[in-house]
């Protein structure tokens, strides 16, 4: 499930991979004779991936398809219990009920650990840095800074949203020596969290950035902004994307296709479109 894959942040390295392997062409000249590139986005995970095949991460997946002469075609899938069952789903075997790997999968972090535990995988292509970000109503939670005694004190009397198993439900749950407990509301995903907040249930919510903006959209009197909690060790991460480990003139390819991207205003574009605050990664 998504909550679950997302586990893996709570020993974020959050440091770019750099080894270079050598080219070959073979798997990328099959691909071009079969004339369409497969890109595997998450099912259900606005704004990155939305029903229809809609999304940031379909929408890029379209962009680098046709910057290579491809036809994209967008294979949506549902998360597993975490990222390393993902990546053996979609990336380098296949999932047991029949789904074929793609051959590229979106929304990957970019993390040494990860990928030293799926050797079967290239992970590379920072395309945006995913953040941390906090959404509150101004009116009943001021603006957090300092250390988390000082910073999250309010939540002591104010409730606070998060999505289960994640990065920020696991951060304030421990907190504080676990004094913020009882106010920590927990909710499916991040956009039932701003829902809540939207709702009056809860006063803010921390959660990814791009998921807040993205429930929130055109709601200005709430405010969104990065937490300056010195506790807060992680509080960002790059995502990328992942091919076969021995893929690797069609890593190179899509990675020349993403730089062309960025450099030509493309990406930043993508991420405007759905009204989200880009970050390169």
């Amino acid at each position: 499930m998504k909550n679950n894959r997302r586990l893996w942040l709570q020993a974020l390295a959050a440091a770019p991979l750099c080894a270079v392997l050598p080219a070959r062409a073979d798997e990328l000249a099959a691909i071009r004779q079969r004339g369409r590139l497969r890109i595997a986005v998450y099912n259900d995970f606005p704004p990155y991936a939305t029903s229809g095949g809609q999304g940031i991460d379909a929408e890029l997946g379209r962009a680098l398809a046709e910057k290579l002469g491809l036809a994209p075609e967008i294979v949506a899938f549902n998360a597993d219990e975490d990222m390393n069952d993902d990546l053996r789903n979609m990336v380098w075997k296949g999932h047991y009920l029949g789904t074929q790997p793609a051959d590229v999968m979106l929304h990957v972090p970019l993390d040494e650990n990860l990928a030293r535990s799926n050797d079967k995988v290239r992970i590379f292509g920072a395309y945006h840095r995913e953040s941390l970000a906090l959404a509150r109503n101004p009116q009943r939670v001021p603006q957090l800074a300092g250390s988390a005694a000082v910073a999250l004190e309010i939540f002591t009397r104010e409730k606070i949203g998060v999505e289960t198993a994640t990065l920020a439900d696991s951060f304030l749950l421990g907190v504080l020596n676990g004094r913020l407990r009882e106010n920590v509301v927990h909710f499916r995903t991040v956009a039932e969290a701003a829902q809540g907040l939207a709702e009056g249930r809860v006063s803010a919510v921390l959660g990814t950035r791009a998921e807040l903006e993205a429930a929130l959209h055109g709601q200005s009197r709430f405010a969104i902004e990065a937490p300056k909690i010195a506790e807060l060790k992680i509080d960002s991460w790059p995502l990328g994307m992942a091919v076969k480990a021995e893929n690797d003139g069609l890593a190179e390819a899509i990675g020349g296709a993403l730089a062309d991207l960025k450099r030509d205003g493309t990406l930043a574009a993508i991420f405007k479109r759905h009204g989200i605050s880009y970050l390169p990664g």
